[in-house]
């Protein structure tokens, strides 16, 4: 301290130091049932993971831990993303929203390009460092962050109460860019999840209900048109097909979610024990660690081990909602209620094609499937919430 710089009176110093107290540590304040909640689903999904590879020396290359330690490698690094996420906080996030989302949609532009790495049969990955990503996973939170940006900046400057028709305009034409892009890639699954947290995102800013029903009218109209082009790729056509009459190709394009279903009915109550489910072990379940980890849940661990996964799932997205309703201005409510509706479709859907209730689209299950890019952008997304409810006054 040089001799000339100003000391504040005792008494002052006191008082900040009291305030900061009040207020608490930003670790007081996270949302702990939300933190915890995603942890259990990671570190559940890691068992299961290791469940469903450890057997299949054609993957895992003779290690068995091969899968698990690369899920708890992708778990360590999206808490490191939440944290930054955290760290970053809304406001400088949103000033950062056009750069993140310039960024991604030159990833999905490079999966089009010969950079575009095929695995499984699908084009939709990139290799960086030696990683595959899967571009169609972050697009997805910077169309939440783009969106929100756009429809809440003059409601929250004072200007409007609702998001005027420019607004959503713009917003539909920002998030309709890199969505057809995931579409020609080409991600059906992605597409419809990028749908779902469009009108998530509209409902959350107060638009008016119109746009909703525009889009939903535009959806299905769009849906008829690719059907009547044959823009679906056969093996898209054919996962269709299987979902609306399962017994058409039990042994072919229907056998996944025979399978799954076998596994999950033969679990039972309590299920068959880890590591000792005859579906899993004998590895009737293609596709096990990433799209169907759910069947692994159902036959090891039974109805109450899914429930218990299922209500943890709910927990996040219950947390998340509490966050979107008490968040003081509209872009973090609308940022919140746009991962919910992100967070939930993909749950759904995962586990409905496990079940046989929805078509195979390969979305992962959020927290769980094994996948870096799926698992970075959740982690991402729970210190974005985090991020919004310490914005709020503590008291609140």
């Amino acid at each position: 301290m040089t001799s000339g710089e100003p000391v504040a009176p005792w008494g002052a110093r006191r008082t900040g130091w009291r305030a900061r107290l009040a207020q608490g540590s930003t670790l007081q304040r996270l949302d702990w049932p939300l933190l915890g909640a995603a942890l259990a689903l990671s570190v559940l999904g890691a068992v299961l993971v290791y469940s469903a590879t450890r057997g299949r020396a054609q993957l895992t290359g003779g290690n068995p831990y091969a899968f698990l330690q690369r899920h708890i490698v992708n778990t360590v690094i999206g808490i490191v993303l939440a944290t930054v996420a955290v760290r970053v906080g809304p406001r400088r996030l949103r000033d950062l929203t056009p750069v993140l989302y310039g960024i991604t949609l030159l990833m999905v532009l490079l999966v089009l390009t010969p950079f575009g790495a095929t695995i499984n049969g699908s084009r939709r990955w990139i290799i960086v460092a030696g990683m595959s990503i899967q571009p169609a996973e972050f697009v997805k939170v910077t169309i939440v962050l783009a969106m929100a940006l756009l429809l809440a900046a003059k409601v929250d400057a004072g200007d409007r109460w609702h998001p005027d028709v420019r607004s959503v305009v713009v917003a539909l034409a920002v998030a309709g860019v890199p969505a057809l892009l995931v579409l020609l890639t080409p991600d059906l699954g992605q597409f419809m999840g990028i749908g779902v947290i469009v009108l998530g995102v509209l409902l959350a800013s107060g638009a008016s209900a119109r746009w909703v029903a525009v889009l939903l009218a535009a959806g299905v109209l769009g849906a008829v048109a690719v059907w009547q082009l044959h823009l679906l790729d056969q093996y898209q056509v054919n996962r269709f097909a299987a979902f609306a009459d399962p017994a058409l190709d039990p042994s072919g394009v229907g056998y996944n979610t025979s399978q799954a279903r076998i596994a999950i009915g033969a679990g039972g109550l309590l299920g068959q024990g880890l590591f000792h489910g005859a579906q899993t072990t004998g590895q009737f379940v293609p596709e096990q660690q990433t799209d169907f980890v759910f069947s692994v849940a159902g036959e090891e661990l039974g109805f109450v081990g899914s429930l218990a996964l299922i209500l943890l799932l709910g927990v996040v997205l219950w947390r998340a909602l509490r966050i979107a309703h008490a968040c003081p201005d509209l872009y973090g409510t609308v940022v919140a209620a746009g991962i919910v509706a992100w967070l939930a479709f993909q749950a759904f859907e995962n586990i409905g094609m496990n079940l046989g209730i929805m078509p195979v689209t390969g979305l992962p299950l959020p927290f769980v499937s094994y996948g870096g890019s799926s698992m970075f952008a959740g982690w991402f997304a729970v210190g974005v919430l985090q991020g919004i409810r310490l914005q709020r006054p503590p008291a609140s």
